[in-house]
């Protein structure tokens, strides 16, 4: 079985979060939520005010192997995340030993940017950080960028998260596999 990290905090979009969440665990991945706050609390408030419940604290996690570690955005949620050392040490990991690792909305330019992880990489973000994604192959149009190469997948916001959830199941799992999860959701395009 394929595991996945998510990581969240107070302000993380909660559409994106819990679209990530509920999309790969109806693909049957096993999804580990791990809260970021530096209280170390594990309710968060997301960005509209919806309360999420983590599964455990970011510093539980740093010695477990992950298939994929997923990043929403919502602000200040991407900012604890970037803040974060544990989640700074995981991702390290992932890209040192070429796993996959994804970021939506804020967090492709909050988290990835602002450590030097996108230089030479293809990505996009939420429109209004496009510009800060520092050394990255920008694509502004697309919903979902996909990079092979560097196994990276990041989106733009809330309105590409179920796109983005359902590319997240297929690097993992195969597009039969993603296709199998977007019919029964009612999803024609996918």
């Amino acid at each position: 079985m394929k595991k996945v990290l998510v990581a969240i905090a107070d302000g993380s979009e909660e559409l994106e979060a819990v679209c990530i969440i509920d999309v790969l665990r109806r693909a049957d991945v096993d999804v580990v939520v791990a809260s970021c706050m530096p209280t170390e609390s594990l309710l968060i408030t997301a960005s509209r005010g919806v309360k999420i419940q983590a599964d455990c604290h970011i510093k539980t996690c740093v010695d477990q192997a992950y298939d994929l570690v997923v990043l929403p955005g919502g602000m200040p949620g991407a900012k604890y995340l970037y803040e974060s050392q544990p989640l700074t040490g995981i991702l390290e990991k992932q890209r040192n030993n070429k796993q996959w690792h994804a970021a939506i909305c804020a967090s492709p330019a909050v988290v990835l940017a602002q450590h030097g992880w996108l230089k030479g990489v293809k990505a996009t973000c939420y429109p209004s950080f496009q510009d800060k994604l520092i050394g990255a192959q920008v694509d502004r149009a697309a919903a979902v960028v996909v990079d092979q190469d560097n196994k990276l997948i990041t989106s733009q916001g809330p309105g590409t998260a179920l796109a983005f959830a359902l590319a997240l199941v297929e690097v993992l799992l195969g597009k039969e596999k993603a296709q199998s999860v977007a019919q029964p959701m009612v999803i024609h395009a996918a």
